[in-house]
């Protein structure tokens, strides 16, 4: 169901769209017209027994490995794990992976979300805040009905980084009978009100830009200066100051511009995060933001999945974390995995080494192929 190009080793890939009449969500709502985006690589097998659905982070889509097109400038964001001969091997499994509703980058050409953005059917314009509130359970019951859709009845593993990782809980322990293996990554099936108040951080800048106007900003445009503010706070959050030391030092972001001499004379580390975030924010709206904030934050309010959610779980698992980890602290990981070995499950669990700290996660995975082979392999 994907194309690979004879010529090159890159694996070229289409995305497409799974459409629902309507989703009840957790609160009771109902959405109309749902629409999300999503894409696969290799071939399902004949009795569908095959496949490997992939859950993205937090500021991720759909594209977890391959190109669009040979001209693209970087792969999908796991593509070092993905592909034909690689650790997730194409050749063997059919991979798939699919933008959760209120995805961050809603005005990506590639991606395709409902959510606040997107029209109510009966007004005409954009949801606002009026969309309902959705749930880590919301996205991962679109994903189920996405599996229905294609004939699978048992998945060969569920994996993804950090949110992708609460989806992966999610899915482990609400559909037991339908999951075979769980690596959920820089991760945990327990939460925190640390995660909720640094969630709550993330948040701020968006709320407090007068452009935000509690959400009603799409006739006059976006919040874009609190949504930048806000990008920075979640890409510092997310890495580690080896990376800050090592990438940037405290060089200047403008030769000749000493910072001592004028407030608006930056580091070069400061200029990165701007440049990074305003790059985000032009494919992102604020209000999917803070609809992921609050998705997030109400896993963590209930304990992540709770002692109950883990007992339920039956599949093989292995947990990788980073050591480094700021957003999910690797104490968090290593308490899921002393869970589900005290109730008898097959746990492995490694930690992934790397400068970038949450972000290992998705950087630095490659030097794991080989157990994730073996993992898959079980």
């Amino acid at each position: 169901m994907a194309m690979e190009s004879g010529q090159t080793d890159t694996m070229i890939v289409e995305k497409r769209v799974f459409s629902m009449p309507e989703l009840t969500t957790l609160s009771g709502k109902t959405i109309k017209n749902v629409r999300v985006g999503w894409e696969c690589y290799g071939t399902l097998n004949a009795d569908k027994s095959n496949g490997i659905l992939i859950n993205h982070y937090f500021s991720g889509t759909s594209h977890a490995a391959g190109k669009y097109a040979e001209s693209d400038p970087l792969p999908g964001y796991w593509d070092a794990i993905i592909g034909p001969g690689k650790a997730i091997d194409t050749n063997k499994y059919f991979v798939f992976s699919s933008d959760t509703l209120v995805n961050l980058n809603a005005r990506d050409k590639n991606v395709v979300t409902t959510g606040p953005a997107s029209i109510d059917p009966a007004t005409g314009k954009p949801y606002g805040l009026s969309f309902p509130i959705v749930t880590i359970a919301d996205f991962v019951n679109v994903e189920k009905a996405l599996v229905e859709s294609l004939g699978i009845t048992k998945l060969h593993a569920i994996a993804g980084p950090s949110m992708g990782g609460l989806q992966t809980f999610q899915w482990a322990w609400a559909y037991p009978e339908m999951v075979e293996r769980i690596m959920p990554v820089i991760s945990a099936g327990d939460a925190s009100p640390w995660l909720i108040a640094w969630l709550n951080v993330w948040a701020t800048p968006v709320r407090m830009d007068p452009a935000w106007k509690n959400g009603n900003y799409y006739e006059s445009g976006q919040p874009l200066t609190g949504l930048v503010e806000s990008l920075k706070v979640v890409s510092l959050h997310a890495n580690h100051w080896k990376w800050a030391e090592k990438s940037f030092g405290v060089s200047w972001a403008e030769a000749g511009k000493d910072p001592l001499a004028a407030h608006e004379n930056r580091f070069k580390v400061e200029a990165a995060l701007e440049g990074d975030a305003r790059m985000r924010a032009a494919v992102a709206d604020a209000n999917h933001f803070l609809y992921l904030i609050k998705a997030n934050q109400n896993f963590a309010s209930q304990g992540g999945i709770g002692i109950e959610g883990l007992k339920k779980i039956k599949a093989k698992v292995l947990l990788l974390h980073s050591p480094g980890d700021q957003v999910f602290p690797g104490e968090w990981t290593r308490t899921s995995a002393l869970k589900l070995k005290g109730q008898g499950l097959e746990v492995e669990i490694a930690e992934i080494e790397g400068d970038f700290g949450h972000l290992d996660g998705v950087f630095s995975i490659a030097p794991h192929a080989e157990r994730i082979r073996a993992f898959l392999s079980r």
